[in-house]
């Protein structure tokens, strides 16, 4: 059994996850309305694995003998000024959820829960691969621009990120 102070951070958790998914799923509506399809398939790829996160969390949270509470979710953000503004909101986002999961690692260690510890580890991992990605993705943005044919070539090379393995995103 995890402690109550865990099992509040957990389900806090739980709902920042959910929370992600809503944000991307938004993301992605925003780009189809852009003609951005590449950008809304990476986001709407994006919005399920969030998903899985959430779903992973709240198994965690029952296997452990405590009770998964689903908070209410804010409606995220809808509108957005250009592509580059859906990606530094994104990245921003992630830094948040990074800054939730250390939080919660540091609880588990405090506490001495070390199943709790390792479980997060993979959370610790994924949100480095997930800041790595929407950098480089900040990146590409600055180099190429977003200016007419710049603009369509970020919408393609996020695109092929969307299909492409962790591998090959990094």
């Amino acid at each position: 059994m995890i402690s109550s102070k865990l099992s509040e951070q957990l389900n806090t958790q739980i709902g920042l996850e959910q929370y992600s998914s809503n944000l991307y799923l938004q993301m992605s509506a925003w780009c189809e309305s852009e003609g951005l399809t590449g950008c809304a398939g990476f986001m709407r790829k994006h919005a399920d694995e969030e998903m899985e996160h959430m779903q992973r969390l709240f198994q965690y949270v029952v296997d452990t003998g405590a009770r998964a509470n689903i908070g209410a979710i804010p409606a995220p953000r809808s509108d957005f000024k250009d592509i580059k503004d859906v990606f530094e909101t994104t990245l921003a986002h992630e830094e948040t959820i990074t800054t939730a999961i250390n939080s919660l690692v540091a609880t588990a260690f405090e506490e001495k829960d070390f199943s709790t510890f390792h479980f997060l580890q993979w959370y610790v991992a994924e949100q480095h691969e997930e800041e790595g990605l929407f950098k480089n993705i900040l990146d590409r943005i600055r180099i190429i621009g977003t200016d007419g044919t710049g603009l369509f070539m970020i919408d393609q090379e996020v695109g092929r990120l969307g299909q492409a393995s962790p591998a090959e995103k990094a």
